[in-house]
């Protein structure tokens, strides 16, 4: 679902699903306002909403490694991974 919910950053368009097609406006296409799943912007749309949600909760990114937030305390370290397919 987060594939669904994430914003596009470009221009993205698509053909007109089946069935959607209006008589006479068949070469028409439409903008897509969502990312989709299976859409190559989509992990990125996605990571880029996830990245500062995870920084405001306190967590801090890695410089070497951008799928890695952590937040140290004084006794306690937490490591999170963030993985997504074809991301880059």
């Amino acid at each position: 679902t987060a594939f669904l919910h994430g914003d596009l950053q470009e221009e993205v368009y698509m053909e007109q699903p089946p069935g959607f097609v209006h008589q006479g406006e068949s070469d028409k296409v439409c903008p897509l306002r969502k990312s989709l799943y299976g859409l190559k912007p989509s992990p990125r749309a996605w990571f880029g909403k996830f990245s500062p949600a995870g920084v405001c909760s306190g967590m801090k990114k890695s410089t070497s490694d951008h799928s890695l937030f952590y937040r140290r305390s004084a006794k306690r370290i937490v490591l999170l991974v963030v993985y997504v397919d074809d991301m880059l």
